[in-house]
């Protein structure tokens, strides 16, 4: 398919050109009995997409029959690794369409850099597919809205990849504050305090020239801004607003995790951010350092993002599977809820949580394991029977939304921002709302209706 071929289809897709036809093709794409195996689709081969895809090749009865990926070596890599899990090699393309025409594929694994994750994700919606799509799940508000939109008007499973929502001990806390045994929660401390991730690194400048033979810098873009090939921007794309929201997008599995806790609570009021790029002297585009205050009614909650953290670590892989819980003021990922009868810890990578009462006793613990096999059993499940997933696409909009706003607050010089959670709009401030939409090149742009 040439290039113009490809940008032709996904504007008649995406405009919804044959939105009849594709209703039809969502209907009888569905796997009908609890036996009936399900086949799915991997877009993007990058490290997280073949962890997930070779998770959910392990399950009973689930087939990957296509890696799309606009890199050749990495497809043909993924492919491998599939074989080894599943027994047969699936096919591998460079484009989606080739996916999204086969009407044996029942859905996709979207784990494309993210400035493709809302535009994937709604032309497979348009296709009939059910989607599993790779937190962060959009880089604008207004794309993650238009998400949630299409998987209820194309009636799709579209599940997000915060696994923890799958976790029995996320649940179990949620339980915890829903009756009330920490009281009144005033106050929330979300930490994300991770080195050397997500743009927490010198930005060094690779040198300029072509793109690798063969592939498609332009496809690769898609929504983003056109600019010249960048090999650091290729590989490192996490690190520039065009393409991420840098470190809190590692940070939206614990702002999830806490709205889920906290009873999904809607958008906050106002928002606020502090911080800069202060550790590296590059010219990059992340803060390494970055402190955002979120404001409900009678809630405030505050997320710690920084890159450079050498004391706090992520979970040590020798306690993950023990039962034994970290030092929490050493867990770079906790989350600390604090009510009027106790302070409650909570973490991701399997981390469970303990709530402290006074005279430092814990009053309730709960133990966790691996939640992702449970979050990908999930997704099969909920093809089959139309059953909302755990993650579902308008929680993962919400949760990203705080991520967004947060960003939004930083780059308009660390302001304060007066929120309208109906409309999704700031109150008041046109150049904020600007960094609201979903703004795309024209031929890769999600239109008003979809």
């Amino acid at each position: 398919m040439s290039q113009i071929t490809r940008r032709e289809f996904a504007v008649r897709s995406i405009q919804g050109a044959a939105a009849a036809s594709v209703f039809q093709v969502a209907r009888s794409v569905r796997a009908g009995s609890a036996n009936e195996k399900v086949v799915l689709a991997l877009l993007g081969a990058g490290g997280r997409g073949r962890h997930v895809i070779q998770g959910l090749a392990s399950l009973k009865d689930v087939e990957i029959r296509y890696v799309c990926d606009l890199e050749e070596a990495r497809a043909a890599d993924a492919a491998r690794a599939l074989e080894a899990v599943q027994g047969t090699a699936p096919k591998t393309t460079k484009e989606m369409r080739q996916v999204f025409d086969d009407p044996q594929v029942h859905g996709v694994v979207n784990a494309t850099p993210e400035q493709w994750h809302a535009l994937g994700t709604i032309l497979a919606c348009q296709a009939g597919k059910d989607v599993y799509v790779e937190k962060c799940i959009s880089r604008r508000v207004e794309e993650g809205r238009k998400m949630v939109e299409a998987a209820r008007k194309y009636k799709r499973i579209v599940q997000a990849g915060t696994q923890h929502r799958s976790g029995p001990y996320a649940a179990a806390a949620r339980q915890y504050i829903r009756d009330g045994k920490l009281g009144e929660v005033f106050y929330v401390k979300v930490c994300n305090l991770l080195p050397g991730v997500y743009g927490g690194y010198p930005m060094r400048k690779a040198a300029s020239g072509p793109p690798p033979a063969g592939f498609d810098w332009d496809q690769w873009l898609g929504p983003a801004p056109e600019r010249p090939y960048d090999a650091q921007v290729h590989r490192n794309w996490h690190g520039y607003w065009d393409f991420s929201g840098g470190n809190s997008s590692d940070g939206i599995h614990q702002l999830d995790l806490a709205r889920m806790v906290l009873g999904e609570p809607p958008h906050p009021k106002s928002v606020t951010s502090m911080g800069g790029r202060w550790q590296f002297d590059d010219g990059g585009e992340m803060p390494d350092v970055q402190v955002v205050s979120f404001q409900w009614d009678k809630l405030a909650m505050s997320f710690e993002n920084n890159g450079f953290s050498t004391v706090q670590i992520k979970t040590p892989t020798k306690i993950r599977p023990d039962d034994s819980m970290p030092n929490w003021l050493q867990s770079s990922t906790r989350i600390e809820i604090y009510g009027t009868k106790g302070t409650m810890y909570l973490g991701r990578h399997f981390l469970g949580w303990q709530v402290l009462v006074p005279g430092s006793k814990i009053a309730a613990e709960q133990f966790e394991e691996d939640p992702q096999k449970i979050h990908f059993q999930n997704f099969v499940d909920c093809i089959r029977t139309r059953n909302l997933p755990n993650a579902d696409v308008e929680p993962g909009h919400m949760g990203a939304c705080l991520e967004h706003l947060g960003n939004i607050a930083y780059r308009l010089g660390n302001r304060q921002l007066t929120f309208d959670p109906n409309s999704e709009k700031f109150i008041g401030n046109e150049e904020a709302n600007q960094y609201l939409l979903a703004a795309a090149r024209k031929q890769y742009r999600i239109p008003d209706v979809i």
